[in-house]
């Protein structure tokens, strides 16, 4: 099953395009760099869960 790669910001609309960066929790919340740089301990608001770097697909 693949990521489904959300193209933008759950908290402020930026994009977040495909082969950008962008950060993820399993459950593919879905965040811009600047949002997720300002979230304490750079855990998700919506479930609690750390983020990562959301992994870019091969063309």
């Amino acid at each position: 099953m693949a990521l489904e790669m959300r193209d933008t910001c759950e908290a402020c609309g930026a994009p977040t395009p495909e082969g950008g960066l962008a950060f993820i929790c399993s459950y593919e919340c879905t965040w811009c760099s600047g949002c997720a740089d300002g979230f304490p301990r750079r855990a998700c608001p919506n479930c609690g869960g750390d983020l990562q770097v959301r992994p870019t697909r091969a063309a």
